[in-house]
Protein backbone atom coordinates (compact mmCIF):
# COMPACT_ATOMS: atom_id res chain seq x y z
CA UNK A 1 0.00 0.00 0.00
CA UNK A 2 2.76 2.44 0.56
CA UNK A 3 4.06 2.11 -2.77
CA UNK A 4 0.28 2.78 -4.14
CA UNK A 5 0.35 6.06 -2.01
CA UNK A 6 4.42 7.05 -3.21
CA UNK A 7 2.97 6.80 -7.39
CA UNK A 8 -0.02 8.78 -6.09
CA UNK A 9 2.49 11.08 -5.00
CA UNK A 10 4.52 11.26 -8.22
CA UNK A 11 1.85 11.53 -10.12
CA UNK A 12 1.02 15.05 -8.40
CA UNK A 13 4.72 16.55 -8.98
CA UNK A 14 4.28 15.52 -12.32
CA UNK A 15 1.03 17.33 -12.64
CA UNK A 16 2.52 20.68 -11.10
CA UNK A 17 1.50 20.26 -7.74
CA UNK A 18 5.08 20.60 -6.37
CA UNK A 19 4.32 23.75 -4.29
CA UNK A 20 1.10 21.77 -2.23
CA UNK A 21 2.10 20.00 1.39
CA UNK A 22 0.19 16.52 0.59
CA UNK A 23 -1.27 14.35 3.14
CA UNK A 24 -1.50 10.45 2.26
CA UNK A 25 -4.96 9.54 3.68
CA UNK A 26 -3.19 6.97 6.32
CA UNK A 27 -0.97 9.23 7.94
CA UNK A 28 -3.24 11.49 9.45
CA UNK A 29 -5.86 10.57 12.75
CA UNK A 30 -8.23 13.72 12.31
CA UNK A 31 -10.63 14.40 9.78
CA UNK A 32 -9.65 13.83 5.95
CA UNK A 33 -11.53 16.45 3.64
CA UNK A 34 -11.49 15.36 0.30
CA UNK A 35 -10.64 18.38 -1.74
CA UNK A 36 -10.28 19.21 -5.32
CA UNK A 37 -6.96 18.29 -6.88
CA UNK A 38 -6.60 14.97 -4.91
CA UNK A 39 -6.22 11.67 -5.79
CA UNK A 40 -8.37 9.13 -4.53
CA UNK A 41 -8.93 5.56 -4.51
CA UNK A 42 -13.33 5.02 -4.05
CA UNK A 43 -14.03 1.65 -2.60
CA UNK A 44 -17.21 0.04 -2.64
CA UNK A 45 -18.90 -0.34 0.19
CA UNK A 46 -20.21 -3.72 0.07
CA UNK A 47 -17.56 -5.63 -1.99
CA UNK A 48 -14.38 -3.58 -0.98
CA UNK A 49 -13.48 -3.34 -4.81
CA UNK A 50 -11.71 -0.44 -6.02
CA UNK A 51 -13.24 1.64 -8.92
CA UNK A 52 -11.08 0.74 -11.93
CA UNK A 53 -9.88 1.74 -15.41
CA UNK A 54 -7.49 0.64 -18.05
CA UNK A 55 -7.00 0.93 -21.51
CA UNK A 56 -9.15 -1.77 -22.80
CA UNK A 57 -12.23 -1.11 -24.44
CA UNK A 58 -15.47 -2.81 -24.07
CA UNK A 59 -16.47 -5.54 -26.63
CA UNK A 60 -19.89 -3.95 -26.76
CA UNK A 61 -21.57 -0.94 -26.53
CA UNK A 62 -19.55 2.13 -26.83
CA UNK A 63 -16.31 0.57 -27.03
CA UNK A 64 -15.22 3.23 -25.40
CA UNK A 65 -12.34 2.38 -22.26
CA UNK A 66 -13.46 -0.09 -19.87
CA UNK A 67 -14.36 0.66 -16.08
CA UNK A 68 -14.36 -2.42 -13.60
CA UNK A 69 -14.26 -3.08 -9.80
CA UNK A 70 -10.55 -4.00 -8.86
CA UNK A 71 -9.89 -6.47 -5.83
CA UNK A 72 -5.93 -4.98 -5.72
CA UNK A 73 -5.94 -2.51 -3.26
CA UNK A 74 -2.05 -1.69 -4.87
CA UNK A 75 -2.76 -1.09 -8.13
CA UNK A 76 -2.31 2.01 -9.49
CA UNK A 77 -5.05 1.89 -12.29
CA UNK A 78 -7.90 2.52 -9.66
CA UNK A 79 -6.37 6.06 -9.22
CA UNK A 80 -9.13 9.10 -9.92
CA UNK A 81 -8.30 13.06 -9.32
CA UNK A 82 -11.06 14.85 -8.23
CA UNK A 83 -11.96 17.94 -10.87
CA UNK A 84 -14.89 20.49 -10.57
CA UNK A 85 -17.17 20.79 -13.60
CA UNK A 86 -15.43 23.17 -16.25
CA UNK A 87 -17.14 26.45 -15.69
CA UNK A 88 -17.19 26.18 -11.72
CA UNK A 89 -15.05 29.00 -9.42
CA UNK A 90 -13.63 26.05 -7.80
CA UNK A 91 -10.10 25.43 -6.88
CA UNK A 92 -7.72 23.03 -5.69
CA UNK A 93 -7.91 22.86 -2.37
CA UNK A 94 -11.43 23.69 -1.78
CA UNK A 95 -13.75 21.24 -0.26
CA UNK A 96 -16.49 19.36 -2.13
CA UNK A 97 -20.58 19.84 -0.67
CA UNK A 98 -23.21 17.64 -1.04
CA UNK A 99 -24.87 18.40 -3.81
CA UNK A 100 -21.59 19.56 -5.98
CA UNK A 101 -20.94 18.49 -9.16
CA UNK A 102 -17.75 16.89 -9.91
CA UNK A 103 -15.90 14.78 -12.02
CA UNK A 104 -13.00 12.02 -11.48
CA UNK A 105 -10.39 11.65 -14.08
CA UNK A 106 -8.55 8.47 -14.53
CA UNK A 107 -5.05 9.30 -13.32
CA UNK A 108 -3.05 7.16 -15.12
CA UNK A 109 -5.13 7.30 -18.68
CA UNK A 110 -6.29 11.21 -18.25
CA UNK A 111 -9.60 9.90 -19.32
CA UNK A 112 -13.16 11.12 -17.44
CA UNK A 113 -15.41 8.92 -15.76
CA UNK A 114 -18.49 8.57 -17.81
CA UNK A 115 -22.06 7.12 -18.54
CA UNK A 116 -24.89 6.92 -21.08
CA UNK A 117 -27.30 5.23 -22.39
CA UNK A 118 -25.89 2.05 -23.80
CA UNK A 119 -25.89 -0.75 -22.17
CA UNK A 120 -23.53 -2.32 -19.94
CA UNK A 121 -21.84 -5.59 -20.35
CA UNK A 122 -22.64 -7.67 -17.98
CA UNK A 123 -26.05 -6.90 -16.45
CA UNK A 124 -27.69 -4.41 -18.95
CA UNK A 125 -28.02 -1.83 -16.78
CA UNK A 126 -26.57 1.92 -17.91
CA UNK A 127 -22.53 1.39 -19.15
CA UNK A 128 -20.08 3.20 -17.15
CA UNK A 129 -16.92 4.15 -19.38
CA UNK A 130 -13.76 6.21 -19.58
CA UNK A 131 -13.69 9.20 -22.06
CA UNK A 132 -12.25 12.14 -23.49
CA UNK A 133 -8.90 13.45 -21.89
CA UNK A 134 -7.03 16.75 -20.45
CA UNK A 135 -8.91 19.07 -23.01
CA UNK A 136 -12.44 17.01 -24.17
CA UNK A 137 -14.63 16.37 -21.70
CA UNK A 138 -18.75 16.88 -21.86
CA UNK A 139 -21.63 17.05 -20.01
CA UNK A 140 -21.51 12.73 -19.60
CA UNK A 141 -18.54 13.55 -17.41
CA UNK A 142 -20.59 14.78 -14.46
CA UNK A 143 -21.41 13.46 -11.47
CA UNK A 144 -23.50 14.82 -8.67
CA UNK A 145 -22.29 13.82 -5.08
CA UNK A 146 -24.84 12.64 -2.71
CA UNK A 147 -23.03 12.55 0.96
CA UNK A 148 -25.57 9.82 3.20
CA UNK A 149 -26.34 10.60 6.32
CA UNK A 150 -25.99 14.60 8.44
CA UNK A 151 -22.87 15.32 6.80
CA UNK A 152 -22.47 18.54 4.35
CA UNK A 153 -18.78 17.72 3.31
CA UNK A 154 -16.92 15.45 1.20
CA UNK A 155 -14.91 13.57 4.18
CA UNK A 156 -12.71 10.38 3.99
CA UNK A 157 -15.46 8.07 6.24
CA UNK A 158 -18.66 9.44 4.74
CA UNK A 159 -20.41 7.40 2.47
CA UNK A 160 -21.78 8.71 -0.61
CA UNK A 161 -23.72 7.93 -4.23
CA UNK A 162 -22.43 9.52 -7.26
CA UNK A 163 -25.11 10.44 -9.65
CA UNK A 164 -24.62 10.58 -12.80
CA UNK A 165 -26.25 13.74 -14.13
CA UNK A 166 -27.14 13.19 -18.11
CA UNK A 167 -28.82 9.85 -17.35
CA UNK A 168 -29.94 10.00 -13.78
CA UNK A 169 -28.07 6.77 -13.32
CA UNK A 170 -25.80 5.91 -10.08
CA UNK A 171 -22.16 4.78 -9.65
CA UNK A 172 -23.25 0.75 -9.05
CA UNK A 173 -21.43 -2.48 -8.64
CA UNK A 174 -22.16 -5.63 -7.94
CA UNK A 175 -20.59 -8.99 -7.57
CA UNK A 176 -20.85 -10.07 -11.77
CA UNK A 177 -17.78 -10.71 -12.84
CA UNK A 178 -15.74 -10.26 -16.16
CA UNK A 179 -13.96 -13.76 -17.15
CA UNK A 180 -12.40 -11.99 -20.76
CA UNK A 181 -11.68 -7.73 -20.15
CA UNK A 182 -10.76 -8.18 -16.75
CA UNK A 183 -10.47 -11.57 -15.40
CA UNK A 184 -11.47 -11.30 -11.63
CA UNK A 185 -12.70 -7.83 -12.05
CA UNK A 186 -16.81 -7.07 -11.53
CA UNK A 187 -19.23 -5.00 -13.20
CA UNK A 188 -19.45 -1.21 -13.01
CA UNK A 189 -22.61 -0.05 -13.96
CA UNK A 190 -25.49 3.11 -13.76
CA UNK A 191 -28.58 2.05 -12.21
CA UNK A 192 -31.39 4.99 -11.52
CA UNK A 193 -32.59 3.61 -8.27
CA UNK A 194 -31.03 3.91 -4.71
CA UNK A 195 -29.76 0.47 -3.54
CA UNK A 196 -27.03 -0.86 -1.26
CA UNK A 197 -24.75 -1.23 -4.15
CA UNK A 198 -23.82 2.06 -4.93
CA UNK A 199 -22.67 3.26 -1.54
CA UNK A 200 -18.88 4.43 -2.16
CA UNK A 201 -15.87 5.56 0.33
CA UNK A 202 -12.78 7.60 -0.07
CA UNK A 203 -9.94 4.59 0.46
CA UNK A 204 -6.71 5.09 -0.14
CA UNK A 205 -4.63 8.56 -2.18
CA UNK A 206 -3.17 11.90 -1.38
CA UNK A 207 -5.40 14.50 0.23
CA UNK A 208 -4.64 18.05 -0.73
CA UNK A 209 -5.31 20.12 2.47
CA UNK A 210 -8.53 22.53 2.66
CA UNK A 211 -7.34 25.68 1.01
CA UNK A 212 -7.35 28.26 3.66
CA UNK A 213 -6.91 31.17 1.67
CA UNK A 214 -11.10 31.02 0.74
Amino acid sequence: MALSVLFALSALLLLGLDEVSVRPASAAADVVEITYGSVIKLMHEKTKYRLHSHDVPYGSGSGQQSVTGSPDVDDSNSYWIVRPQPDSSARQGDIIETGAIIRLQHMKTRRWLHSHLHASPLSGNLEVSCYGGDDRSDTGDFWRLEIEGSGKTWRKDQRVRLRHVDTGGYLHSHDKKYNRIAGGQQEVCGVRDKRADNVWLAAEGVYLPVNASK
